[in-house]
């Protein structure tokens, strides 16, 4: 019996989103490619390994066994692969990073600088999205490696904390701001912020539940520029580290004071796959991560 590598990582991928849809999209292949290859392997072992159900498909028993072994086979195939590479003293390979839009402000430039000046041989590009959307791309594969801000538990991931900032009201000068917010006082300002399903959002309602106040918000908003702009127009205020105005670029008419008595912190996490090795080349970008930050980039005027 001769087991291709190929299919057998479709399957799994299959497993992890239980959909045939969103591994195909994944994958970029067609579903009836996914298809043909998961009837391969069945024919392959002689045994069923999917069911369908009503919210997609879950593998069989010997599916399950499956997905088991077929991550070491492809943990160990990489290792190889990455091994061979380092005696050939070749650093190349392609990587996604995930940023949220305050951070790369910040970093893009100079991580993407660096990396391209001492890994020639690879590749990287960066995506700037709120915490949310870089999550959920990194669960589908579409991200090797994502920073993100306050996500929940998620067995699927590993979490490192890199960085804490404090969150700030921000508004138009011409609103006059206060030196300082008291969380107390922040139910008097109406805010723009983004969404329910959003990390700082659920920061900041978690908090203001914990002292008893009521925020008013008036406009929900997922996009940072967006929420700026209507910030900057005097539209309500928006709640967000200080390093969000740093992504505009010439004068701008905001103004960010802390929100205090207690403080809100929002803490910043590089965020990795458990179910996928990590490339020896995100290893290498995410110490350039670590560079960065330990030189203050996320503290500008520090």
């Amino acid at each position: 019996m001769t087991l291709d590598l190929k299919h057998l990582q479709s399957f799994i991928r299959i497993v992890e989103f239980g959909s045939l849809t969103r591994a195909a999209a994944t994958l970029d292949v067609s579903q009836s490619l996914l298809s043909r290859q998961v009837r391969q392997l069945e024919i392959e072992l002689g045994t069923h390994l999917l069911e369908r159900n009503g919210r997609g498909v879950v593998p069989t028993e010997a599916g399950r066994e499956l997905v088991e072994h077929g991550r070491g086979i492809l943990r160990q195939v990489e290792v190889a692969r990455l091994s061979l590479g380092s005696v050939r003293g070749v650093q190349g390979g392609k990587l996604a990073i995930g940023v949220p839009p305050s951070v790369g402000s910040l970093l893009t430039v100079e991580l993407v600088t660096r990396f391209r000046e001492r890994y020639p041989a690879a590749q990287i590009s960066v995506v700037e999205a709120l915490s949310a959307s870089l999550l959920e791309w990194l669960q589908l594969g579409r991200l090797d490696c994502a920073l993100l801000y306050n996500p929940a538990v998620n067995a699927n991931m590993r979490f490192r904390h890199v960085h804490s900032e404090m969150l700030h009201l921000i508004g138009s000068s011409r609103e006059g701001m206060p030196d300082k917010v008291p969380l107390a006082t922040l139910a008097q300002y109406p805010l723009i912020i983004p969404s329910p399903l959003h990390s700082v959002r659920q920061l900041i309602e978690a908090d203001a539940a914990r002292y008893g106040v009521a925020l008013d918000i008036r406009l929900e908003i997922d996009s940072v520029r967006s929420l700026l702009d209507l910030v900057e127009r005097g539209l309500g205020y928006g709640v967000l580290s200080r390093n969000a105005l740093f992504a505009r670029r010439g004068d701008h008419g905001l103004q960010a004071v802390p929100i205090v008595m207690p403080s809100i912190m929002t803490r910043l996490v590089v965020a990795t796959p458990t179910q996928r090795p990590m490339s020896s080349i995100t290893e290498r970008a995410l110490e350039l991560v670590d560079e960065l930050i330990a030189e203050g980039r996320l503290n500008p005027d520090a």
